[in-house]
């Protein structure tokens, strides 16, 4: 596919990777929605989700930070590993595990507070109380999300007031402000205008610098345009993982080819 970037020289991306998949399965009730799911994340790279709806993306993403813990019925085999250690173990804490690896949903959900309280919301309930340190965190959120110049003048306006875009954004800020390792963006660009994608496309280039990006999309020219690697994702099994030109220009398996060219999916 044309869009599809070019693929990079060999590196040692994953030789170390930050979150390590390894034979994942996972049940709902009955349902198995993960079938031994392995691949690693490179650190500070955006790695894209794809497949056909239902075919496991979202589910995969929130296992990384244990979002699946809050659905009854699930059952789990095999493990993930963030910095070599794994996000199952029994002496786990859950929400600094959450506040290392932040999460970005499909559709904007600001709080009903203002711009400033959504954003320094998570450093009040983790402690960072002083107004000098809050203003800071606002203000260098914010420009890490792209959003500074635009609200700077209104930030105790409601966020409520933002166009679609800027509150994903503000999303993104409030998620960058506790200064996670990693982001997980859950098709966060599926309810927003080509403009407006545009800018989140160019926000996660920006945004690798400093932190690890998992994105789930349903766009295969956004994960070509946006993403170093790509997952193909099919029935709750990785069929491919690669770096994305090669992913795209020249897939390994058939399935692939048949997915990206919309033969099916």
């Amino acid at each position: 596919m044309s869009d599809a970037r070019p693929i990079p020289e060999p590196d040692a991306d994953l030789e170390k990777p930050v979150i390590d998949v390894d034979a994942l399965s996972l049940w709902y009730g009955s349902a198995q929605a993960l079938r031994s799911v392995s691949l690693r994340v490179p650190e500070r790279r955006v790695t894209a989700l794809i497949g056909p709806s239902g075919c496991g993306k979202s589910t995969l993403l929130r296992c990384i930070n244990r979002l699946n813990d809050l659905v009854d019925g699930v059952r789990i085999e095999g493990d993930i590993r963030f910095r070599g250690e794994s996000v199952f173990a029994p002496e786990r804490d859950v929400n600094a595990l959450r506040r290392r690896i932040g999460m970005v949903f499909q559709r904007s959900n600001p709080f009903p507070k203002s711009i400033y309280e959504n954003v320094v919301y998570g450093s009040r309930i983790h402690g960072s109380l002083r107004r000098s340190d809050l203003d800071g965190v606002a203000e260098r959120s914010l420009r890490r999300a792209g959003l500074w110049d635009e609200v700077k003048d209104r930030l105790h306006e409601s966020a409520l007031s933002l166009s679609g875009g800027q509150q994903q954004r503000l999303c993104i800020a409030r998620a960058v402000a506790i200064e996670p390792e990693v982001v997980l963006l859950d098709e966060p660009c599926s309810a927003l205008d080509p403009i407006a994608t545009a800018r989140i496309e160019e926000l996660m280039q920006e945004l690798k610098e400093s932190y690890t990006l998992v994105v789930v999309t349903h766009n295969m020219q956004q994960a070509a345009r946006a993403s170093d690697y790509t997952a193909f994702l099919y029935l709750g099994e990785l069929i491919e993982f690669g770096e994305t030109g090669q992913v795209f220009v020249n897939p390994k398996e058939r399935a692939t080819e048949d997915y990206i060219s919309g033969r099916f999916g």
